[in-house]
This record gives C-alpha cells, sequence and structure tokens, in this order.
C-alpha cells in the first residue's frame, strides 16, 4: 500500500473513531453531569454583589463564595508564566538531546539509526523529548489546563471536572481553527492567495516592499470575509516565503509579525461574523454588517494603513538588501512542484470547502465531515497537492483548547473590573486584559454586564480588537501565525520581542479608534 495512502487512511480512521466515540456517548445520555456542581462555576450574577462599588471588596467577596477561583486564576499566570520560558526549556532539551547522542556514539558509533525507515532514530532521549514538549508555547496552556482539572477534581470531584469540560467549555472554535488552517494552507488554496496578492504587489513591481506591504494590508481584511484565522494562516505563509526567507534583521521581523497580529486582529472587524471578539457580542447586542463598516471597519482601515506605513518608513532601507537576496535565490532556483499550475477546478472545489467551513462554523459536525471530505478530495488529487502537515494545526488547536479551558474561570475577575471603567478608561483596560486572555473572552464577559451603554460597548470592543497583537493569547488566530513563523526565530518567538513589535500599531489603532469618532 502506497505510504500516502496509509497515512490517508489512518488520519481517516482516527478522526472517524473519534466521531463514532461522540457518537455514543451522546446516544448513551452520558452528559457527565451525575454527582456534579452543576452550579460551578457560579454564574456572575449569582454572587449577589451588585451592589458593591469597590472592586477590591468585589474580588474579595467572590474568592470567599468561591475559593476556587483563586485557585483557577494562579494556576492559568502560572501558564502565562510558562509561556516565557518555553525557551529555556528547548534550549535544555537541544543540551539533553546532544548528551544522549554522545552517549550513543561511544556505545554504537552511530547514533542516528534508523533501522525501521520511519524517518527518525531509533532511539531518543525520553528527557529530551518531554522538554520539547515543554518548551512548545502551543503546547503550554494544554499542559497546564490538566493541572486544573487535577485541582478540579481533588476540590470539586472528578464529576464536577467532567461537567466543566462537557458543558462549560465550548471548543468549538478549537476545532474550526484546526480545519480551516489545514485547508487554507494547502497548496490550491495557497498559490490562489499569491496569484491574488500577486496582483496587488504587481504595481510596486512584485518587489520585496510591494509583497510586504500586499500581504500585510490586503491579507489582514480578507479577515473579515473568510474568517480571521483563515486570513492569519494564509498571510502568514505567504510572508514567511515572501519576506521571512529573505533573512530580515531580527528587529524588522518582530516588527512584522506584531504588526501582522495587530492588523488581523482589526481586519475582521468590517464584517459581524469574522473576527471571534466580535461574533461574541453581534447577537447579543444586535449589531450586524453595515453597523460594524459604519463604527469599526473603516476606522480599522485607516490604522492598517498607517501603521504599516510608519513601519515601511522605519525599515524602508532593508528592502534593497532584500530585494538583491530575492534576485539571487530566484537565479538559483530549479523549477519546482511548486511552480507547477493547479487545474482551476481543483482551487475551485478547494475553495467551495473553505467556503462551507466558514459558513457552518459554529455547527462542528458538520465542518469536520465536510474536512473528511477534504481529506478524501485531497488524496484523489494528490499529484496536484502538496503532503498536508496536520501537526501544526492540530498543536494551535491544542493551544486553544487550552486557553478556553483556562479561560471559562476567569470572568469572576475580569467581569468587575469591566464593570467599573468609563468610557476611556474600559477602552485601555480591554486592551490591556486582552494580553493576558482571549480577546473573545474579554467581549463574552461585556455582555454579561448589565447596563452598558452603547458607548461602553464600542469601547470594550475596540479595546479588544485593537490589544489583539501584544501576545500570542490575545486573539485566537495568533497562535496559527505564531506556529508558521517561529522557526524565522532564532529560539522561536520571544513574548517580549513580539510585544515589542505589536506597541506601535497598537498605539496607532487605539487613536483610530479613539480619535476618529466614537459612538
Amino acid at each position: 500500500m502506497p505510504a500516502r495512502l496509509s497515512s490517508f487512511r489512518s488520519v481517516f480512521i482516527s478522526l472517524l473513531l473519534v466521531g463514532l466515540a461522540a457518537t455514543v456517548s451522546a446516544a448513551g445520555g452520558g452528559d457527565g453531569s451525575h454527582g456534579a456542581d452543576l452550579n460551578f462555576p457560579l454564574p456572575l450574577e449569582q454572587y449577589g454583589d451588585h451592589e458593591t462599588t469597590s472592586v477590591i471588596e468585589t474580588l474579595k467577596g467572590r474568592i470567599a463564595a468561591e475559593p476556587f477561583n483563586l485557585v483557577a486564576t494562579v494556576i492559568f499566570l502560572l501558564a502565562i508564566f510558562h509561556t516565557f520560558l518555553t525557551a529555556k526549556f528547548r534550549h535544555w532539551a537541544h543540551e539533553v538531546e546532544h548528551e544522549h547522542n554522545e552517549k550513543l556514539k561511544a556505545r554504537y558509533r552511530d547514533p542516528e539509526t534508523d533501522y525501521d525507515g520511519d524517518g527518525k532514530p531509533d532511539e531518543v532521549s525520553f528527557k529530551g523529548q518531554m522538554l520539547h514538549f515543554l518548551g512548545e508555547v502551543e503546547a503550554v496552556f494544554g499542559i497546564w489546563a490538566v493541572v486544573l482539572l487535577v485541582a478540579l477534581s481533588i476540590e470539586k470531584g472528578w464529576d464536577t471536572a467532567l461537567g466543566y469540560i462537557d458543558q462549560g467549555v465550548n471548543f468549538t472554535e478549537p476545532m474550526f481553527v484546526v480545519v480551516i488552517m489545514a485547508m487554507a494552507s494547502s497548496r490550491p488554496v495557497l498559490r490562489f492567495a499569491r496569484f491574488c496578492l500577486s496582483a496587488v504587489a504587481s504595481l510596486g513591481k512584485r518587489s520585496v516592499a510591494a509583497w510586504w506591504l500586499s500581504i500585510l494590508i490586503v491579507g489582514p481584511l480578507l479577515g473579515s470575509f473568510i474568517t480571521e484565522p483563515a486570513a492569519m494562516t494564509i498571510s502568514a505563509l505567504l510572508l514567511a516565503r515572501q519576506f521571512y526567507e529573505l533573512k530580515p534583521s531580527l528587529r524588522f521581523a518582530y516588527a512584522s509579525i506584531g504588526l501582522l497580529f495587530v492588523n488581523v486582529s482589526v481586519g475582521g472587524t468590517f464584517t459581524h461574523f469574522a473576527a471571534p471578539p466580535v461574533l461574541m457580542v453581534a447577537g447579543p447586542w444586535g449589531w450586524d454588517m453595515p453597523y460594524m463598516f459604519e463604527h469599526f471597519g473603516w476606522k480599522a482601515l485607516i490604522g492598517i494603513l498607517i501603521s504599516t506605513g510608519i513601519y515601511y518608513a522605519i525599515f524602508r532601507g532593508e528592502f534593497a538588501e532584500m530585494d538583491k537576496r530575492a534576485k539571487a535565490a530566484a537565479n538559483s532556483e530549479t523549477r519546482s512542484r511548486d511552480g507547477e499550475p493547479v487545474p482551476a477546478w481543483i482551487t475551485t472545489v478547494q475553495m467551495v470547502f473553505m467556503a462551507w467551513t466558514v459558513f457552518v462554523a459554529h455547527h462542528p459536525a458538520l465542518f469536520i465531515g465536510g474536512f473528511l471530505f477534504f481529506l478524501a478530495f485531497a488524496q484523489a488529487t494528490a499529484h496536484h497537492q502538496a503532503k498536508i502537515d496536520l501537526k501544526p494545526p492540530l498543536l494551535v488547536g491544542f493551544f486553544l483548547a487550552g486557553l478556553v479551558t483556562h479561560g471559562g474561570l476567569q470572568g469572576w475577575w475580569i467581569a468587575p473590573v469591566l464593570k467599573s471603567l468609563g468610557e476611556v478608561p474600559l477602552f485601555a483596560g480591554a486592551t490591556i486584559l486582552t494580553a493576558f486572555n482571549d480577546n473573545a473572552a474579554i467581549t463574552y464577559l461585556a455582555t454579561l454586564v448589565p447596563g452598558f451603554t452603547e458607548e461602553l460597548k464600542y469601547a470594550v470592543v475596540a479595546g479588544a480588537v485593537t490589544g489583539g497583537g501584544l501576545t500570542v493569547i490575545a486573539n485566537a488566530p495568533n497562535p496559527a501565525g505564531q506556529s508558521i513563523l517561529q522557526r524565522y526565530f532564532p529560539s522561536g518567538v520571544s513574548p517580549l520581542g513580539l510585544l515589542a513589535g505589536a506597541v506601535l500599531p497598537t498605539i496607532v489603532m487605539s487613536a483610530c479608534f479613539l480619535l476618529l469618532g466614537t459612538i
């Protein structure tokens, strides 16, 4: 059996078994609620502290009412701290693996034996692999989610922990990101996106600067229509090829990834269905597409143009050298499979698969089913496809699943903070809080705060999307972008480096949303 077909069947069977397991569980009526504390986490309105005006007193009262609130938040903060240590874990992993290889050399003379032909060494260092796992940014929140569930099981019992996962956490977005990221990174879709952006870049003679501007301006705006995760995946993949492979300075590299994250975060605000933080409030607050364009979209466009223009002016001198490297690379390249055309009908079919996924984005059974058909189609047209690598999308999905698991237990302190702020402080508070929690969680919690005026609603959403590029956890698509681009940074993407690159465009976006008229 060909290796590709065997791999496809393995993926298909695995996904099928997962689906069957879920079906059997649902059919069996196992809702995980037997013996569980169904009032966990305690709904915000049941704390009975609406009359308390002091935020500190409110938080003290909520900790007294539910001590596990503090435990969950401490674990969440430890997870955030862990993200700053991932580079150190990877360094330790390399040291351990080097030591392991030296021992193998002394024993076998060849530490890289591969007798089973799987492309991997037969004997690896378990300790080194575990350190690598701890050094994967995408794994951090999933690792600490295990700690959270253990603590919750000890404190509340296994049934409560299971009930929280089954009923208290919505994993639709992580699953959607896995599927849309895999589809968007397929060769036909990526070639089509490259063709479209190439037309824009042709206005600048397809120079490195023209590609950079096209990807960072047009790419994020696509997020309003194909969803932000898809726009992030396509933009990051094209930026990797047209920019990062030409070895920009480290400062320019961080500026570009920070700009990408901010632009994608605000680029989805032309519509009410594509950006996760907007989607959370569109229904409860009655926001539609005309409303989004009138109050957010055009301001986001101006901010994207200004931010990108400023960075272009700052780093303009580097583009000349990068153009030379691009020409040298083009002259030395031989014809590769990537240069072979993809029939239009194949591209059309795969775009239909993406459109279907976006259309049913809130129905996992439908978009996962569509994904299985997509994999079958990709196998049937394998001679026009590249290998579909599911590891990056799955890691990103794992990251987001861990994040929403933690985020579901942070409302006890975020909601009172939001409620206590006026319009401008609320904007600033939402921007800052977004750096420490997914911006969709911030806006969702805002819908639970009674008495929000239209001005306050605008402020919290504008602040949440503005701060969406400050950290990798600030916006759901960010892990996808980091997963694609991290290999171009010496020790992976540094949280502080990303923050530094995102600060300037965040300030520009803040000015646009605050100074170009609120509500």
